[in-house]
């Protein structure tokens, strides 16, 4: 069985600011991911309004776009068996307090407060949403 998928990983801002995008790939090329693509880039308003879309509205989303424009976002595609499923296990709990050790949130994560938005990673949740993802990140792919 060959379920080979691709997603979108997305190192935030805080991420990059404190220097952890490379630990961050590490340990995605250690669980055996490929990297299909790799880019430093500044979100736009219009592009982080598509990609959060289901979230407009919510109490949540002004600060959360707010912070995904405070500095630049490493987009990265991942390739490999399973590894939607994978890289979110790999992250961790979304709340970095209560993440596992041995998490990308568990082991670098900070909590003040700020655990929806300041939590280093994002990944793709469905092969849906990695799709529309990495369409609205890598629209060359």
């Amino acid at each position: 069985m060959t379920d080979v998928q691709r997603s979108l990983v997305l190192v935030k801002p805080d991420g990059v600011r404190r220097g952890l995008s490379g630990e961050i790939l590490r340990r995605i090329e250690a669980k055996g991911y490929a990297l299909a693509a790799v880019e430093l880039r500044d979100a736009t308003p219009e592009l982080l309004a598509e990609h959060y879309a289901e979230h407009e509205g919510k109490p949540f989303y002004a600060p959360l776009v707010e912070f995904m424009l405070s500095g630049p976002v490493l987009a990265v595609v991942i390739e490999g068996q399973r590894c939607i499923e994978g890289f979110r296990s790999l992250a961790g709990a979304t709340d970095p307090t209560v993440a596992a050790p041995g998490t990308i949130r568990g082991d670098l994560g900070r909590d003040w407060g700020l655990a929806v938005q300041q939590n280093l990673v994002h990944g793709s949740d469905s092969e849906e949403s990695a799709a529309r993802e990495i369409g609205i990140w890598f629209p060359q792919l």
